[in-house]
């Protein structure tokens, strides 16, 4: 049976003994600070060589003065003994110094410390004691005079290390104080009061010393955690967890400037198809969750091969793969992380399904630079969203050549008088039902007096890259407005619009102008954009849309089919016209779903109003497919390749006649 009081007593009891046991021990022990114990070794292995040599050189003084009067054993034997255990603890503390320390070699050299302060200021004060029965008055007065620096020398050099320096002072002071006060000499009994007190100042001195030592070393640990926190949310993209941009080039750095022996560097840049149209469907939440889910499962991916993965930003992904690998190897990742990201994704019950687009580069295409290898993990990037979106592409030296090739038709487009080299062709848009042509489509011609011709799928992309091509446009349009003017009223003229020529004010500014100034009537001009146009600034191109919307030009979406608009985003802009791209029409007499497709965006465009181009006619079955679908505008070289501009009034003349034959052939037929 439990007595309440007598627990109660012993709790009290056990609550004051840890109340006197609490300071003692922080005065006596050693830190669990691992910080503080470190910059204790720290400081403490500067100062006690420094100790030790003030020591021996006072204890041989003493010894010195006593040789004459003391037995060899004690003025020259125990000095020689501590001399020599002296000069061993100051050969291991220098060996210490600037040397990689841990907390717990740190403790445990302070805690051996503590001990041997116990033993050596005992041997030394019984020593120097030992020595008062000897000599005459002034050698025992040195002996006084001993024991007072010494002790005051020593607490001044374990200032950072208060056990060691409380444990000195009280052996060393209790025995001066306590011997010299027993001898009943008023002159020692003075001294040792004095030195009493001096060095009870010099503990409260010592501690004060030592309790801001440890608030500068808890400050800067402090600073330390707070610098590498800052520097860890610095490298750390704040949606994902991911590594951010900077973390990634830091990595690339690193890796890079590894030693090459058997180095292994590649570098994978994935951009994410369709992910613009989740994010304006379906707001900015939806897009935050879907980004999340990709980083998990491409983290899940990265993991068992040791891929450093980071976040460059928006929706572009990089890794980091230094792991010994074949080129093979990181192709079947590379699908592997493909594969991984068209799984459809369900957030906040919305199913949302899209791609991702992968370029890897690896360190062995003549790679000067970690920019050279970003470089062409982009370029392979670029490749595989013009190509086959969703696929991965590896850098090859088949893209090194293009890139050669590229960079020679950048300067060569830089240095061209575009004035007089860049010319425009015409190719018909025909009206099946009639036989006529309604339009022609202004396509763009360069031919270098250095390259050659050179063909606007190369020179074209070229002039976006470098950021340009609004240049290209404007001397084009001019070119092509020039030319229209001299046409019947009916005809209408297409020009195609670079993404860049809609994405700044600038630039539309300077196409607004073009049009302003030229006699074409700008209800007759139709401006072609892509639908990748969307990818750059939707909100500006769409205010582009409406601004050449209010001039009177129509507006046409190319290559539609191939991209990744949304509906929603269709209904939004002012589109006059559909062009269906060539690539569906190449196997529709053989390909049912080239047949589905095409007869979708047909009907699709009747829904919505609006008329239809189906680009890449070129044989008559392709033709007569496209009239039972009920395909009405067409163009491709079935009916002509494109001409110049002194060629347009023969082109002309040949669908009046063949108009004129076929009406010829009915008539006949009717008859």
């Amino acid at each position: 049976m439990s007595v309440p009081g007598h627990q109660t007593g012993e709790t009290v009891s056990r609550t004051m003994r840890e109340r006197l046991i609490e300071p003692i021990a922080r005065l006596w022990g050693l830190p669990d600070d691992p910080d503080l114990l470190h910059a204790q070794h720290r400081a403490f292995s500067r100062q006690v060589p420094l100790m030790y040599v003030i020591l021996m050189t006072n204890t041989w003084a003493l010894a010195a003065t006593h040789i004459a009067h003391a037995p060899a054993w004690i003025t020259i034997g125990v000095p020689v003994v501590m001399t020599l255990f002296t000069g061993l603890r100051i050969a291991m503390w220098w060996r210490q110094r600037g040397g990689q320390v841990t907390p717990e070699l740190a403790r445990a050299e302070l805690s051996r410390t503590l001990k041997l302060a116990f033993v050596i200021s005992l041997s030394f004060a019984v020593w120097s004691l030992s020595l008062y029965g000897y000599g005459t008055a002034y050698t025992r007065a040195h002996v006084a005079f001993y024991m007072a620096i010494t002790v005051i020398s020593c607490i001044f050099c374990l200032m950072h290390l208060r056990p060691a320096g409380l444990t000195v002072a009280v052996i060393v002071n209790g025995l001066f104080v306590g011997f010299f006060i027993s001898s009943g000499e008023p002159t020692f009994i003075a001294s040792a009061v004095n030195v009493g007190l001096v060095s009870l100042a010099m503990l409260i001195i010592l501690n004060i010393n030592y309790n801001h030592f440890t608030h500068m070393v808890q400050a800067q640990a402090e600073a330390v955690a707070l610098g590498n926190e800052n520097f860890r949310l610095a490298n750390l993209d704040s949606l994902t967890d991911l590594p951010n941009r900077r973390a990634f080039f830091a990595r690339l750095a690193e890796a890079y400037d590894s030693p090459a022996q058997d180095r292994f560097l590649a570098v994978g840049i994935l951009d994410l198809d369709g992910f613009k149209p989740v994010n304006d469907a379906f707001g900015h939440g939806v897009g935050d969750r879907l980004l999340q889910e990709v980083s998990r499962r491409l983290e899940a991916a990265c993991a068992p091969h040791g891929i450093f993965l980071a976040r460059l930003g928006g929706d572009e992904f990089a890794f980091l793969l230094t792991s010994k690998a074949s080129e093979e190897d990181c192709l079947a990742w590379g699908q592997e992380v493909c594969d991984v990201l068209s799984r459809h994704f369900s957030l906040a019950g919305t199913v949302v399904q899209i791609s991702g687009s992968l370029g890897i580069a690896t360190q062995h295409h003549h790679i000067h630079s970690p920019q050279d290898l970003m470089y062409r993990a982009d370029y392979a990037l670029y490749q595989a969203k013009r190509g086959q979106r969703g696929s991965v592409v590896m850098f090859s030296e088949a893209h090194n050549d293009e890139i050669r090739r590229h960079a020679v038709i950048e300067q060569a487009l830089r240095s061209a008088d575009l004035e007089s080299e860049l010319k425009v062709l015409f190719q018909p848009i025909v009206d099946v039902r009639t036989e006529q042509a309604i339009g022609f489509e202004a396509l763009a011609r360069w031919v270098s007096p250095t390259l050659g011709p050179v063909s606007p799928g190369e020179f074209i992309p070229v002039a976006e890259r470098g950021g340009f091509v609004s240049r290209l446009t404007t001397i084009l349009l001019k070119k092509a407005l020039e030319t229209a003017t001299a046409w019947p009223a009916p005809l209408r003229l297409s020009f195609n619009l670079s993404a860049q020529d809609l994405s700044s004010p600038e630039n539309l500014l300077r196409i607004t102008a073009v049009i302003g100034q030229s006699a074409f009537d700008p209800r007759r001009l139709d401006l072609e954009i892509t639908e990748t146009a969307f990818a750059f600034d939707p909100a500006q191109v769409r205010r582009s849309v409406l601004q050449l919307r209010d001039l009177g030009c129509g507006i046409s979406i190319d290559d539609f089919g191939t991209g990744y608009s949304s509906l929603s985003r269709l209904h939004s802009l002012p589109l006059t016209k559909l062009k269906i791209d060539r690539s569906f029409i190449a196997r529709i007499e053989q390909d049912a779903a080239s047949h589905n497709i095409v007869r979708s965006l047909i009907a699709l465009s009747r829904d919505m109003k609006l008329d239809c181009v189906i680009e890449g006619v070129e044989t008559a079955g392709e033709l007569e497919v496209l009239r039972e679908l009920g395909g009405v505008l067409v163009q491709g070289y079935f009916y002509s390749p494109p001409v110049e501009a002194d060629a347009l009034a023969g082109c002309l003349s040949r669908f009046d006649q063949t108009r004129a034959a076929t009406m010829g052939e009915a008539g006949l037929k009717a008859s």
